[in-house]
């Protein structure tokens, strides 16, 4: 597959100028670059997403011109999104088959057929099985599954291990070997640049929209390759000193939340959850995506009504305010999912500078929004947090995705919160943006900022935090020190898999991991 000289121009903004790339079949062909490089945009012409302006695409050695995504999917290439676009009361058969009918039917010839298409590359999914029952690896396996479903030859993988701890970025690098060694090729997209030099043959880098060059990773470094991509050093979310108060700031005591299901079941998705953050400190809560952290956030941010337990504010309860209150009395929040809680998406991005702190100076002045000053302090944000974008008029939905995440976070920072809630406070964003990120957390925390860290970057976690805790199937289970534990480690405690090499666990969460160990061989044994 060869691209060459291809541009694409929006109102305002050049996001590709005169790009060429080579990819070679059965490769995996690392796409890297900066937040606003032009990768979105580049992968979305390739898939007949969008149409350049100018330049060429050659397939197998036939020029093409591919106007919508069906188009691509005819020529053999299926693109696998960073948000997963599954119906989770869907079963995995039904999802895989949904909109390809036509191909093997919607019984027994297209089980047959995901059987043997997840037997071949080593997916080991079930088609049985509803997706909401599945964990965030296997839900990605699915995805994978749909585009070699419709025949795909060529993989788009968009951050494809942003929300994978350790174990299961291993495996999902097992299966895209396994897909190369049967001739498939995988254009894999990521701001890990660890990642990318372990399972790509081939790197192109883009900056500013046009490629700057390509590396070997067999002799390349990610400091090289971070150079290469931003003109920097790969940055470290290590922090040197303790700035840790006896202060309290925020305190949790006995939280439960419980949902009941579709068919009347009473699940608990928090259990008696207790903790205790002060000024100056950083606690990170570790765990695989789906065993209560999203909860745990919504619940102290008001979006979730718990079934019990305090949640206190410099010693004062919240647990009962709504969320526009606790956010007047101090709590910044940078939200899990930046399109659902963060941002309007076709509003301009000075409306989006005031959501959440429309009482707040400098946005309004006698009870009245004072557009000129929101404005100029958006244009400041934009230029402090080097958010890519043509102007502040220009919507939200118009950004890449990690220039919406440095809009919020330069939001949430700017009115100086008491406490943070941040939840994957750099997910999606380029080496440049995350090293600016993590030095804006690091400066409030010597302010005196209390932060309550959510994140699948356990290198984020570790290096960041002055306390970890493990969070399993509703439960805080176990303490770890950040200055001793790997992210392996932590990642084998996340799965549930062994916690007594963790540092200083509590008697409490020893009886956690006995009572949940317990809990999911009574489920595996049901299965």
């Amino acid at each position: 597959m060869e691209l060459r000289g291809i541009t694409k121009r929006f109102p305002g903004v050049v996001a590709n100028r005169d790009i060429d790339i080579t990819v070679h079949q059965g490769t995996v062909h690392a796409l890297c670059g900066e937040n606003g490089a032009g990768k979105s945009t580049l992968m979305k012409i390739l898939y007949g997403m969008q149409r350049p302006d100018e330049g060429t695409i050659t397939i197998a050695g036939e020029q093409v011109t591919l106007h919508t995504p069906a188009d691509a999917i005819a020529r053999g290439i299926g693109m696998v999104h960073q948000h997963f676009m599954l119906a989770e009361n869907l079963t995995v058969l039904e999802n895989v088959v949904l909109g390809a009918e036509k191909l093997h039917g919607i019984g027994a010839r297209a089980r047959a057929k995901i059987t043997e298409i997840s037997q071949a590359y080593g997916l080991g999914v079930r088609p049985d099985l509803l997706v909401e029952e599945l964990g965030v690896a296997d839900r990605q396996r699915v995805e994978i599954l749909k585009v070699l479903y419709r025949g795909a030859r060529t993989l788009i993988l968009d951050e494809p291990t942003a929300v994978l701890v350790p174990q299961e970025v291993d495996a999902l690098f097992d299966n895209l070997r396994e897909l190369k060694s049967e001739g498939l090729t995988v254009i894999f997209i990521s701001h890990k640049l660890g990642e990318v030099l372990s399972v790509a043959d081939e790197i192109t880098v883009i900056r500013r929209g046009t490629t700057v060059g390509t590396a070997d990773p067999r002799t390349t470094t990610s400091k090289q390759l971070a150079e290469l991509m931003v003109g920097s050093e790969l940055p470290s979310p290590q922090t040197e000193e303790s700035t840790v108060t006896d202060t309290p700031v925020l305190q949790v005591d006995g939280l439960r939340l419980t949902q009941t299901d579709l068919d009347g079941v009473e699940r608990v998705i928090l259990d008696d959850v207790a903790f205790t953050i002060h000024r100056g400190e950083v606690l990170g809560v570790a765990g695989v995506e789906g065993n209560g952290q999203s909860e745990l956030v919504e619940a102290i941010m008001g979006i979730r009504e718990p079934d019990g337990g305090t949640v206190s504010l410099d010693g004062r309860d919240i647990a009962h305010l709504p969320t526009r209150r606790r956010r007047e009395s101090g709590v910044g929040y940078i939200p899990e999912d930046r399109h659902r809680h963060g941002l309007l998406l076709e509003a301009p991005l000075w409306e989006n500078r005031i959501l959440g702190h429309v009482t707040e100076r400098p946005n309004s002045r006698g009870g009245l929004i004072d557009t000129k000053a929101a404005r100029a302090d958006t244009g400041r944000i934009v230029q402090e947090y080097d958010v890519r974008t043509p102007g502040i008029d220009v919507t939200a939905a118009s950004l890449s995705g990690g220039n919406q995440q440095k809009l919020i976070v330069g939001r949430e920072m700017s009115h100086r919160p008491k406490l943070l809630i941040a939840a994957h406070p750099t997910r999606g964003v380029d080496v440049g943006a995350q090293a600016q990120i993590w030095d804006q957390i690091r400066e409030a925390r010597r302010e005196g900022l209390a932060v309550l860290l959510i994140s699948a970057d356990l290198d984020e976690l570790i290096g960041l935090s002055d306390a970890l805790r493990v969070m399993y199937r509703g439960r805080l289970v176990a303490d770890a020190d950040p200055a001793t534990i790997t992210p392996e480690e932590l990642g084998s405690a996340m799965t549930g898999a062994a916690t007594g090499h963790l540092e200083h666990p509590t008697e409490a969460a020893a009886a956690g991991v006995a009572r949940t160990d317990a809990a999911a061989q009574e489920d595996e044994d049901a299965r």
